[in-house]
């Protein structure tokens, strides 16, 4: 297949597998999916939706949160890794959404990616799901298969990033992210396919004869 035709079968055939494509991170607002995106660093998230429960118990808003010492949100998230950083990051960024944007998370990736704690990814993800406002955030599923599915050389994250906003129509970046993330999770692992395995990898490199290595995010 040439790029624009495994490109072309990539989106229908994610289509007619993830239809629907729910947010996976439990949430109720932008900001309590801000926290959620942050705390998934380096953590699952299953595992994140089994702590926030109990955080946003407590202060599911900027002027809760800051209320909170780091300690007591460290001890709340500390089964999702990272806490202590995690932790100063959530209370200060609450304090500057209160400071800086009249206790709101802001429409806006500039804004995102200069509070603690959030990357571009975590900005992007926020962009995406709780605005509604097309970005095409990539981890580490969308980095590999991106590398395995030959539409991205897959220098880093950043050029994975432009490359398939080049190739997939804008209007698709926000369902087109999650339903690869999906398929990422439950067809091609990172152990349990080698670029030969699953159905879109041999689909689109019927011949290929060697593990595809790809490089990591």
């Amino acid at each position: 297949m040439l790029k624009a035709e495994r490109t072309e079968y990539i989106l229908h055939r994610l289509q007619a597998l993830y239809p629907e494509t729910p947010v996976p991170l439990d949430h109720k607002d932008p900001y309590t999916l801000l926290i959620a995106v942050l705390l998934s660093a380096q953590c699952t998230d299953e595992r994140v939706n089994k702590v926030t429960p109990a955080l946003f118990k407590r202060a599911d808003n900027p002027a809760e949160m800051s209320r909170l010492s780091v300690k007591e949100i460290e001890a709340l998230i500390k089964s999702c890794g990272l806490s202590p950083q995690k932790a100063k990051a959530i209370q200060r960024l609450s304090e500057i959404l209160i400071e800086e944007h009249w206790g709101e998370v802001p429409c806006d990736i500039d804004a995102l990616e200069r509070l603690p704690g959030v990357g571009h990814k975590t900005a992007s993800v926020v962009m995406s799901q709780a605005f509604g406002v097309p970005a095409f955030p990539v981890d580490t599923h969308i980095h590999r298969l991106a590398q395995r599915w030959g539409l991205t050389s897959g220098r880093n994250v950043s050029q994975t990033e432009k490359d398939l906003k080049r190739l997939f129509p804008m209007d698709q970046w926000n369902r087109l992210h999650l339903q690869i993330i999906f398929y990422g999770r439950e067809f091609c692992t990172a152990r349990g396919c080698d670029g030969r395995g699953c159905d879109i990898c041999q689909a689109c490199y019927p011949n290929r004869k060697s593990p595809k290595k790809t490089k990591k995010a």
